[in-house]
C-alpha cells in the first residue's frame, strides 16, 4: 500500500478538515472519531506519512515512535479511560478493514468492551 497524501487524515493534519482535538504535540494528533463506536472513541495518528504499523515501525525515527506511544498512554489517561479500562486497536490492510491508509490507533473506552474477537473453530 502506498501512502496517499490526500487521505482524510493527511487533510486533517494540514487543517483542511476540522476535527475535535483531544491532544496534539510535535509527533501526534489525537481527535475524537466522527462516528464513535463507544462513548469514548479517539484516534491517535502520527504526523508523519506512514501507511500502517509496519510502515511506521520500520521508517519512523526513534523520537517519533516514542512520542507516539507516550501520547497514546497520555490521551487514554487524560480521557479518564485508566479508571475502568480501554482498548487500543490498530487495523492493517484489507482483512483488518483498514479504512484510511494512514497509520492510526483507536482508543475505545466508556463501556464494557467484551472479548477482543470471536474465537473461530479450528
Amino acid at each position: 500500500m502506498t501512502y496517499d497524501p490526500n487521505n482524510i487524515f493527511a487533510r486533517i493534519l494540514r487543517g483542511e478538515i476540522p476535527n475535535k482535538t483531544a491532544y496534539e504535540d510535535d509527533y501526534v494528533l489525537a481527535f475524537h472519531d466522527i462516528n464513535p463506536q463507544t462513548p469514548t472513541h479517539v484516534l491517535v495518528i502520527p504526523k508523519g506519512p506512514y501507511v500502517s504499523f509496519a510502515d511506521f515501525s520500520a521508517k519512523a525515527s526513534d523520537a517519533e515512535i516514542l512520542g507516539f506511544f507516550r501520547a497514546v498512554g497520555k490521551v487514554a489517561k487524560d480521557l479518564g479511560a485508566d479508571e475502568s479500562g480501554y482498548r487500543v486497536l490498530a487495523n492493517h490492510g484489507r482483512d483488518a478493514h483498514q479504512e484510511v491508509p494512514h497509520f492510526h490507533v483507536h482508543i475505545f473506552a466508556g463501556v464494557n468492551l467484551g472479548r477482543m474477537i470471536k474465537p473461530t473453530d479450528r
